[in-house]
């Protein structure tokens, strides 16, 4: 999941070097939503891991 919201920044950053600011947006709105569910994911596994060792 992160590296999908990687992929979409650099596709944004490339979009935005060459002038397409509609794309950029948008490849920037979707990395944010990736890795903010990534974050919730990983989160919820630290969690999960430190509530199974006990």
């Amino acid at each position: 999941m992160l590296y999908y919201a990687v992929v979409f920044l650099v596709i944004a950053l490339i979009a935005a070097v060459f002038g397409f600011g509609g794309i950029a947006a948008s490849a920037v709105g979707i990395a944010k939503i990736l890795f903010v569910i990534f974050a919730v994911l990983a989160i919820a596994s630290f969690l999960a891991g430190l509530l199974r060792r006990k």
